[in-house]
């Protein structure tokens, strides 16, 4: 055979192992359990950091005001020293919509070693932790939720369902401009089959992973995995979250949402690309032959098959052709769950590996970037070697 037909070939073999032994990655049906009402409802405290969010806030903040629980709840907004009036607004929204009570806090900058989103947890954390809730909902500010959200949550953390220390779902991020078709289903994808949810759900699994946009977690495994001073200087927090609960004995339960969504707006490439490249390299752990092997990685897996079975019908090579376009059938046959849980166009399937590609370029750049001392720069910050998600 042609190299073209073994890299068609090798392509392959990788898309079937992906299909069947990836933990089914590809399926979309990890979602909360039916609800099953406790006895009693534990009292939870949500804690929200937010630097610069005026944008988003009026659709958030009020969603979360709005929650209809049973027990007792309160809401902690921590204005991560916002230049756009974040503190102001939410006050405002609060004293117009009502609701749960909300306490609006402002730590200051960031200690060195801490992130910025972690500093404003460990004060919103500490605040609300003088009235002991049992539980901590971790939301970021440009998530909104329905009314029934955090009774869901609670419920599915209950001993009745699962007896979780942490119950996380992956909101649904927006898709309106054609970037975020291209893009955002894809995001969740890739993270899908880096952390695939039913490994992440499994009692004895070493997988760890949670969504940050929405985390339910119990006040005494937070403290046992002491969260989030363990983690304080994680990019990647959700995931070092997870991965500090699982190594303290906690179970966790990561899953695709229905009544949580992200409002930020990502309509240009420009924002989505810094979503990611902010990451990327953490991800990596700032190795650059772990950089390379991603870069031949994603070649092999996503680029490959529609360039060899371009190949193969050029070249008149059948081999290449077949394997080319049996595994590239296979990638968009896996994608199109997610597509689906998106209510997006099945037609976008086989432009995954345009996609892909975009997200090789977006990981170069983030380690580009790293090189130059840039680091992960967000909303203003830069963060000279952030750390990944650290193993246990």
């Amino acid at each position: 055979m042609s190299a073209v037909a073994w890299t068609a070939v090798g392509s392959l073999i990788v898309w079937v192992w992906l299909l069947l032994g990836q933990g089914f990655f590809w399926r979309t049906d990890q979602r909360l359990p039916v609800r099953r009402d406790p006895a009693r409802w534990p009292s939870v405290a949500v804690v929200v950091p937010a630097r610069d969010e005026a944008e988003v806030l009026p659709t958030s903040l009020p969603s979360l005001l709005a929650q209809d629980y049973p027990g007792d709840a309160q809401v902690y907004l921590v204005d991560d020293c916002s230049g756009d009036g974040t503190g102001e607004l939410a006050r405002a929204l609060s004293q117009r919509y009502g609701g749960l009570p909300l306490t609006v806090v402002t730590p200051g900058e960031p200690e060195p070693g801490w992130t910025g989103k972690l500093w404003a947890l460990r004060h919103g954390m500490a605040l609300a932790g003088q009235r002991k809730p049992e539980f901590l909902l971790l939301t970021d500010a440009d998530i909104a939720h329905e009314p029934d959200s955090l009774r869901e949550l609670v419920a599915a953390a209950g001993t009745e369902t699962g007896g979780f220390d942490l119950v996380s779902q992956m909101a649904r991020l927006r898709v309106t401009s054609t970037w975020e078709r291209l893009v955002v289903p894809a995001f969740v994808y890739f993270f899908g089959q880096l952390y695939p949810f039913r490994r992440v759900n499994g009692k004895k699994s070493r997988t760890a992973a949670a969504a940050g946009g929405c985390v339910l977690l119990r006040a005494g495994a937070a403290e046992r995995a002491r969260i989030p001073e363990s983690i304080r200087q994680a990019v990647i927090d959700d995931v070092s979250l997870a991965r500090a609960v699982r190594h303290s004995g906690g179970r966790i339960w990561l899953g695709l949402a229905e009544r949580v969504d992200s409002v930020r707006p990502s309509p240009r490439l420009a924002d989505l690309w810094r979503m990611v490249a902010r990451s990327a390299y953490a991800q990596l752990r700032h190795s650059p032959s772990l950089l390379a092997g991603t870069v031949l990685g994603l070649g092999l897996v996503y680029v490959a098959p529609p360039v060899t079975l371009g190949a193969g019908l050029l070249t008149g090579d059948p081999v290449a052709a077949a394997a080319g376009g049996a595994a590239w059938a296979v990638m968009a046959g896996t994608y199109m769950p997610m597509l689906g849980y998106y209510r997006q166009s099945l037609w976008l399937a086989p432009l995954l590996p345009f996609t892909a590609v975009l997200y090789l370029l977006m990981t170069v750049d983030s380690a580009v970037q790293h090189h130059r001392g840039s680091g992960a720069a967000w909303k203003g910050r830069t963060y000279a070697r952030p750390e990944a998600a650290p193993e246990p």
